[in-house]
């Protein structure tokens, strides 16, 4: 395989117009798809260095989603489960079909994402999806005390909630304030990161003379998501029975580089987790981004992904 692979720019039709995304293509017909869904604040390049490593084996593909990055125009409603009917219509396009054979399909969902792809496994896709696996999400987050989604988000979020508010003279800024960031700071140069970080942002048109750049990222949709996550018991009652063989890969450290991250094992036993059900690792020295650009978590995701597709 090539040491990189451009990915290919896509649309998929769905409810209120065109969802963006990126594929990479496999080399061969009837090879397995992977889908990979980003977090709540990300766009489809965070998963750059994880697509790479299973391009040409995999049809892979990540969608921008609705209110994020490419796919910012789509209109509202929002919620996982709008977000889930947006990967059924994505599914429908590549012919996802649970029943052939050589086609299996394998969702990934980070953080937000992986809420989003545990509805739809056991939802809209139920028929069309072969196993699941969810990296630093999709199991109830630690919620931080009073009932205020803003004040939840924020306290999860930090400086990724802020951005959206901020406008940056240029990409320089945009690097500027991200390697101020705790967790996201030591990996801003690499180049993977550092496309998935000029990906979030856009001209803001309304700017006069020069337009500042600004976060594609809708607030609103962070908002409506974020309540979603934190307060709909739906979305953790569609993983307490997965459908399909199902795999959480979780970071020691979370979204500030800080420990205890979003999970660790006795958090798991408090959940409940059955591991019969859902087979739950750590993988080491990583926090709730770099679980997706360190090498070992590259090679944890894309050996669930490989596992769970029965290569």
């Amino acid at each position: 395989m090539p040491a990189s692979r451009e990915p290919q720019p896509i649309t998929v039709p769905v409810e209120g117009g065109e969802l963006a995304a990126l594929h990479w293509p496999a080399d061969a017909p009837g090879a397995p798809i992977a889908v990979l869904v980003h977090g709540i604040t990300a766009n489809a390049l965070a998963w750059a260095p994880v697509a790479e490593a299973l391009a040409g084996e995999f049809e892979v593909v990540a969608p921008d989603l609705r209110g994020r990055a490419g796919s910012a125009g789509l209109p509202g409603p929002y919620g996982i489960g709008a977000h889930a009917a947006d990967l059924a219509a994505l599914l429908d396009r590549f012919g996802a079909d649970a029943g052939a054979g050589a086609d299996a399909t394998v969702l990934v969902g980070h953080s937000m994402g992986a809420f989003v792809a545990a509805l739809a496994t056991a939802g809209v896709a139920r028929d069309r999806v072969h196993g699941l696996v969810l990296v630093d999400g999709g199991l109830a987050f630690p919620q931080p005390p009073g009932a205020d989604v803003d004040a939840m988000l924020a306290a999860v979020l930090g400086p990724a909630l802020d951005r959206l508010s901020m406008d940056f003279p240029d990409l320089t800024a945009v690097r500027a304030f991200w390697a101020r960031h705790p967790a996201v700071g030591p990996w801003v140069d690499v180049p993977a990161v550092a496309a998935y970080l000029a990906r979030d942002v856009q001209a803001d048109q309304a700017g006069a003379g020069s337009a500042p750049l600004r976060s594609a990222c809708v607030p609103e949709a962070v908002r409506v998501d974020g309540g979603d996550i934190l307060l709909n018991p739906r979305l953790l009652e569609a993983i307490t029975d997965p459908p399909v063989p199902t795999t959480l890969l979780w970071a020691p450290r979370g979204l500030l580089d800080q420990t205890p991250g979003l999970y660790d094992e006795q958090r798991l036993v408090q959940l409940g987790v059955d591991p019969d059900d859902i087979s739950a690792r750590e993988v080491p020295d990583t926090n709730h981004y770099s679980i997706l650009w360190a090498p070992q978590g590259v090679e944890a995701i894309t050996g669930a992904v490989r596992a769970a597709a029965g290569r």
